[in-house]
C-alpha cells in the first residue's frame, strides 16, 4: 500500500521533470518544487488540494491512476526498472501502465541531476559529524597501547 508521503514524493519527482498533475478543466505544475530544505508552497498548496480533494479526477500527465487510486491500499509506489524514478505498481493483478517517463524522449539522461527529495542540510552535516566522531573514537581506542606494568 503506497503511503500519502510516497505519492506526494512520487508527484514531487515527476513535477521536476516537467510532468503536470491534470485536473478537470485545469493543468498544474508547481514551480518549483522544492525551496532549499522542505516543499515550496506552491507544491504544497498544490498537494493540499489533490488530499481536499481526495485525489478524485487528479492525474499525472500521461497516467491513468488517479491520485485516489494512488491513495488507495491496492497500490504501492516503486522504482521504474528503466530510469529508477518512483511508478506506481498495482499489488494485486496485472500492471496496466509503463512508466510515466515513457513520453520524455530525453529521459533517463544521467547528464542531468535526478529529481529527488527535500534534504535538511542541518540533519545531514549533524549526521556525518557524529559518524566521524565516532571512527574517530573507535580508531583512537584501537591504537591506545596497553599500560605498562
Amino acid at each position: 500500500m503506497a503511503t500519502s508521503e510516497q505519492v506526494k514524493r512520487y508527484l514531487a519527482y515527476w513535477f521536476q521533470l516537467g510532468k503536470p498533475l491534470l485536473f478537470p478543466h485545469e493543468v498544474v505544475l508547481p514551480q518549483p518544487v522544492m525551496e532549499s530544505s522542505h516543499y515550496s508552497p506552491a507544491f504544497e498548496a498544490c498537494w493540499q488540494r489533490v488530499l481536499s480533494a481526495e485525489g478524485k479526477q487528479c492525474y499525472l500527465d500521461g497516467m491513468t491512476q488517479s491520485m485516489h487510486e494512488l491513495l488507495d491500499s491496492d497500490w504501492d509506489i516503486s522504482d521504474c526498472a528503466r530510469c529508477g524514478m518512483p511508478v506506481p505498481m498495482i499489488s494485486l493483478g496485472i500492471q496496466s501502465n509503463a512508466c510515466p517517463c515513457f513520453d520524455l524522449p530525453t529521459w533517463p539522461n544521467t547528464d542531468l541531476p535526478f529529481p529527488r527529495s527535500p534534504v535538511d542540510s542541518h540533519d545531514q552535516l549533524s549526521s556525518i559529524r557524529d559518524r566521524l566522531a565516532r571512527h574517530a573514537s573507535q580508531h583512537s581506542t584501537q591504537q591506545t597501547p596497553p599500560p605498562s606494568p
